[in-house]
């Protein structure tokens, strides 16, 4: 190893492109007669935001507009930079305007500006004194004030392809004034691939690490022994406080809405592996329970809730087994949104209608005044007919026609629509 002197900058920062050609990926944006690459050729650049997944070129072509582009180039990380560093470069961007100057500022995270620190932003650059680029991995509907995202273009950035990252990769091992000296005899790329997560970066990184490693060998072998001795664990894209924490208990639920056990497993792995918390999956899974299958298996909330206490109980590792059980059999059951139907319509019918008096026969009469006045009159207890069933009315009489359980013919629920039916036969109901 001693023949080689050891880069101090890593590889993903020495290999970074500096032209828009250089650039593998993103062709929706930087592809001939796209976008951000039309604002590059005619420097006609405006403030814009770049939303993307890590390692997807956000900062690269950031820079790729700072180094061709005609303007003063600021760049700030929301995770250490306040209003202050702010503040500097709008001052400095005043100045540069008296001269004909424009300026840009590159903060990256903004995501992590709270509401005041993104609030400074705004003037300057409706007024135009900087030209803001951020970048984010987190949904700006979510985390960017309504008032910056006004005067801001978003430009969604996709995921890199697995094609993108070979040419990546072999476009570093090709210009990299380090790899170049060295006799790289093989990669293991689909694991290497597998390991990165899609994230160049740690594509970058990872490989650079592995080369490091076997510097000792000739002829350099990078396989997945190798790879699996640098990393120890694959790179999970799972934020649980941003948009793939959405993205993938969303996918999680309607998965098991859509009775896909696998499906259900799979993303419960994906959040499980993620480091997501534990309670908060059963708690969802309690919510389904009666949501999205209810009284076709009234015993998918008995379990859920039974796994939402024995998760509390017992924690991880083990507790993975307890919500694959429970998601299991929710993606199982039979379905039924029935219940959750009617009280959204209930509820909507309290909301926008008037606040019918409830039937006199109904009224609790605990003094003698309300008896007098009809009170409980007339009313009839039910298990002393057949049956414990009477035909009666106990909604307002403005609502008297009006059916918000609508039970569904899955599972044990077509038992409680047959019997409902039978009941109500002289209203016609169910």
């Amino acid at each position: 190893m001693s023949q080689f002197k050891l880069p101090e900058i890593p590889l993903a920062e020495r290999v970074r492109p500096r032209f828009i050609d250089e650039f593998k990926g993103q062709e929706h944006l930087l592809g001939k007669g796209k976008p951000i690459r039309l604002m590059i050729e005619n420097d006609t650049l405006s403030s814009l935001l770049l939303w993307g997944p890590p390692g997807s070129g956000k900062t690269t072509i950031a820079k790729i507009i700072a180094a061709n582009t005609k303007a003063e180039f600021y760049q700030l990380s929301a995770v250490s930079s306040g209003v202050k560093d702010v503040r500097i470069v709008i001052d400095r961007g005043s100045k540069n305007r008296e001269h004909n100057i424009r300026t840009i500022l590159f903060i990256d995270e903004i995501h992590r500006f709270n509401k005041a620190q993104q609030d400074a932003l705004l003037n300057s650059v409706e007024s135009g004194i900087i030209t803001l680029i951020g970048a984010t991995t987190e949904n700006p509907s979510f985390e960017i004030i309504p008032a910056l995202r006004s005067r801001v273009r978003i430009y969604s950035l996709k995921e890199l392809s697995v094609d993108n990252l070979k040419d990546i990769l072999f476009a570093a091992i090709k210009k990299d004034e380090f790899l170049k000296q060295l006799n790289i005899a093989g990669i293991d790329l689909d694991f290497l691939i597998f390991l990165s997560g899609g994230d160049a970066r740690i594509l970058l990184s990872i490989f650079e690490a592995a080369v490091i490693q076997e510097l000792h060998s000739g002829n350099i072998t990078i396989n997945k022994e190798v790879l699996e001795n640098v990393v120890q664990k694959k790179n999970i894209i799972y934020d649980k406080a941003g948009e793939e924490h959405y993205n993938v208990i969303s996918a999680f639920i309607k998965s098991i809405r859509g009775s896909d056990p696998d499906a259900a497993l799979y993303w419960l792995a994906r959040m499980l592996e993620g480091g997501e918390d534990p309670l908060f999956i059963a708690r969802r899974l309690v919510v389904l329970a009666s949501e999205d299958i209810g009284n076709a298996s009234p015993n998918g909330l008995v379990l859920a809730e039974a796994a939402f206490g024995a998760v509390d109980k017992i924690g991880m590792p083990e507790a993975r087994i307890i919500l694959a059980q429970c998601a299991a059999y929710l993606a199982s059951s039979p379905k039924s949104n029935a219940a959750y139907l009617g009280i959204e319509k209930a509820l909507s019918d309290v909301k926008n209608k008037s606040l019918f008096p409830v039937p006199l026969h109904l009224r609790n009469a605990p003094t003698k005044l309300m008896k007098d006045i009809g009170y409980g009159k007339a009313y009839k207890y039910p298990h002393d007919y057949k049956n414990d069933f009477l035909t009666e009315d106990y909604l307002p009489k403005e609502l008297s026609s009006t059916q918000y359980y609508l039970p569904k013919e899955n599972g044990q629920e077509k038992r409680l629509k047959d019997w409902l039916k039978f009941l109500w036969k002289n209203k016609k109901k169910y």
